[in-house]
């Protein structure tokens, strides 16, 4: 910017550095589209794992889109977005990671050449806004198949299409049935309201050794824990369980306590008063005869020994999530002091306590419950590494499964959902009047991103089948999509891939908006901070 003297006027510091107008806009596409390229090998039965290697030296082997981005570290802005959407729709529906980011990269691919010829990008946005509310209303009306929940053969078919593109799928049967049992266990129904809570109630226990074969997933709650005594009882039918939130021992000062004692029958004071604490804790418990006593603080060895005398069990140091799976599982309320507990406190929903050795550890399980509505699934497995995978395919099954029991709508697999809204959106482009036509239709052909990326991925060519499929769905077969492990076109209603309407419908959602979010921005200023001298 030039003054009156025609000297350069200095808005910014030289520090600040600015970078405005289609070149901005051009760079955020170029970031969209690496960070899109670089999962996109991830999609599909036949994707390629990626091998990822932390500051620490950890590895982290995976095809999970999300997992993936999290492990790596960008500098551009708009890949850092990219970044955001991925763990944004882990988030909120569990899957579909990978799917997000190749859209969304698609999507910002098609805006490119529209950019280049000068076409403002409110026109884009306009016309994306468009296309994205009529492929919503076409989802909803025409695309999406309601299913029965309660089917558990159906509901297992549509997790199983998750599960089909992931390391696990070799014991897809079982990682299914784990899944679904665990999604039925913690469902609950309030005024007609379903709420599934996976991330509080359903527990994932890792244990090293074994086959993946012998995982499974039981109602009630697994501790890595022992018997506070080794005389207590570690097998219990049908126990009374009281659960803790305080210390069983004397109570220390929050912070440095001095005592003076002037005579020895003082200090001897002193000891009985402690002991007599401890002593009336425990009698506030053994008047309700429980068998089972958890609590999250410590147990004195004086409380376990009036505890033992009366054959009550005890595990202590308890972490507050699993005790609060615990009091869900078995019907007992979480008290904060014993002196407080009454019958109505006690969980007897419990059928069966018992401490097993697995390995070289010991672990306590509570199980057999009546209405637990919590749930654990132990997984057993070669190595840690395999075990963290598995746990990570695993999560994306049990997002599906809460997603179908949440929202009970699904559609068909393989890319045919996409293929679908692609001749749809084409057809209503012929409607749409004016320059905002080519975006709209831009659109509709990034859809094909999804079908063409499956076929890649297998090993065939793009070109031909995707023309097949085309013109499958040209004569309103709509069910038509790909064979992820043989590239060819098949019918998903006989060949049995299915999707979740909402893993699906927020995948497309979220991918036009980040397309949108990106396409606005016009300027990048950096180095906007104080500097060090400044702030001082």
């Amino acid at each position: 910017m030039a003054g009156r003297g025609g000297g350069p006027i200095l808005v910014l510091k030289d520090t600040t550095k600015r970078e405005s107008g289609r070149k901005v806009q051009l760079g955020n596409v170029e970031a969209a589209k690496t960070i899109a390229d670089l999962v996109r090998t991830s999609l599909g039965p036949c994707s390629m794992l990626k091998m990822l290697m932390d500051p620490m030296g950890g590895v982290v082997m995976t095809n999970d889109g999300n997992a993936i981005l999290r492990e790596i570290q960008v500098e551009h802005p708009a890949a850092k977005a990219m970044l955001d959407i991925s763990r944004a729709v882990d988030e909120e529906v569990g899957d579909g990671t990978t799917s997000v980011i190749i859209l969304a990269g698609a999507m910002l691919r098609a805006a490119e050449k529209f950019l280049k010829d000068n076409m403002h990008p409110t026109v884009i946005i306009a016309a994306y806004r468009k296309a994205l509310d009529d492929a919503i209303t076409m989802s909803k009306e025409e695309l999406g198949v309601s299913v029965d929940v309660d089917d558990r053969d159906q509901v297992l078919k549509i997790i199983h299409s998750c599960i089909g593109t992931k390391l696990i799928r070799a014991w897809s049967d079982c990682a299914c049935s784990m899944a679904y049992e665990a999604v039925r266990t913690v469902r609950t129904e309030d005024r007609g309201r379903v709420e599934v809570d996976i991330k509080r109630y359903v527990r994932v226990e890792k244990v090293p050794g074994g086959s993946i074969n012998d995982s499974y997933a039981f109602g009630g709650c697994m501790l890595n824990k022992d018997v506070v005594h080794a005389k207590m009882r570690r097998r219990i039918e049908k126990p009374r369980v009281i659960l803790l939130d305080c210390n069983l021992e004397y109570k220390k000062g929050e912070s440095m306590t001095n005592l003076e004692i002037s005579n020895e029958a003082d200090f001897t004071r002193i000891l009985e008063l402690e002991e007599r604490m401890v002593q009336q804790m425990c009698e506030d418990i053994i008047r309700l005869k429980p068998d089972l006593v958890i609590t999250e603080k410590g147990i004195s060895d004086l409380a376990q020994h009036y505890l033992l005398k009366n054959n009550i069990s005890a595990l202590r140091r308890t972490r507050k999530t699993d005790n609060n799976r615990i009091a869900r599982a078995t019907g007992a309320t979480i008290v904060n002091r014993p002196d407080e507990l009454k019958e109505s406190d006690v969980g007897t929903g419990c059928g069966l306590f018992e401490v097993r050795k697995i390995g070289d550890e010991y672990f306590s399980f509570i199980e057999q419950c009546e209405n637990p509505k919590a749930c654990t699934i132990l997984l057993r497995g070669a190595s840690k590494d395999v075990l963290k995978e598995v746990e990570r395919n695993l999560q994306d099954a049990l997002h599906v499964a809460r997603n179908i029991m949440v929202q009970p709508f699904i559609v068909a697999g393989g890319g045919a959902f996409e293929m679908a809204l692609q001749r749809g959106l084409t057809e209503k482009a012929k409607s749409v009047a004016g320059v905002q036509q080519g975006p709209y239709q831009a659109v509709a052909d990034a859809l094909e991103i999804i079908p063409s990326t499956l076929i890649q991925n297998c090993g065939s060519k793009p070109l031909r089948v995707l023309t097949e499929l085309r013109a499958k769905h040209s004569q309103g077969s709509t069910s038509f999509g790909i064979d992820g492990e043989t590239g060819k076109v098949v019918d998903m209603n006989s060949f049995g891939v299915w999707d979740a309407l909402k893993v699906r419908m927020q995948a497309i959602k979220t991918a036009v908006e980040t397309a949108i979010l990106l396409l606005r921005i016009d300027d990048i200023v950096s180095g906007v901070k104080k500097t060090q001298g400044e702030s001082q």
